[in-house]
């Protein structure tokens, strides 16, 4: 069985939206689909049709989570120090070109959320950092061609 690393944060994430979802979500859906179905025809019964579409999804996301939970593996930020760039590190980046400055948290692939900054430690920007120390230049993979980065800081929390 293959292992996904995981901070203890995320974990308690993904173990708490397993438990929402199968008891309320799954349940008020269930009860979504048995009074759509009251109403009659459900060939043209979209009440009928969007909840079976959501159940679906509930589903899909508690199986997943299901065998993602059990197969994390639990990584301890909080004895890390130093540097270098490592799982679980907040790293500070600037822009060699546009001098745009970023921070960024490298976390499990089941954890990323791009919107507060955490990203995964298999993207291409998560790969080309790891490793390297402050005040390292880095050159970065991108879509519109590689960008070069400079790590300002790192820290762990």
């Amino acid at each position: 069985m293959q292992k996904f690393p995981i901070t203890a944060e995320g974990l308690s994430r993904l173990e708490e939206e397993l438990k929402v979802l199968k008891s309320e979500e799954r349940p008020a859906v269930i009860r979504a689909i048995a009074e759509a179905r009251a109403h009659g025809d459900l060939s043209e019964n979209a009440e009928y049709h969007a909840a079976r579409e959501k159940q679906s999804f509930i589903e899909g996301r508690i199986a997943e989570l299901e065998s993602v939970v059990p197969s994390s593996e639990v990584i301890d930020v909080s004895k890390m120090t130093g540097e270098q760039v490592r799982f679980g590190a907040y790293v500070t980046i600037v822009d060699e070109e546009s001098e745009d400055e970023k921070t960024y948290r490298i976390v499990g692939q089941y954890e990323a959320d791009m919107k507060k900054g955490s990203i995964s430690i298999s993207s291409p920007l998560a790969r080309a950092l790891l490793g390297k120390s402050v005040g390292d230049s880095v050159e970065v993979p991108a879509p519109g061609g590689a960008r070069s980065v400079e790590i300002t800081a790192v820290r762990f929390r």
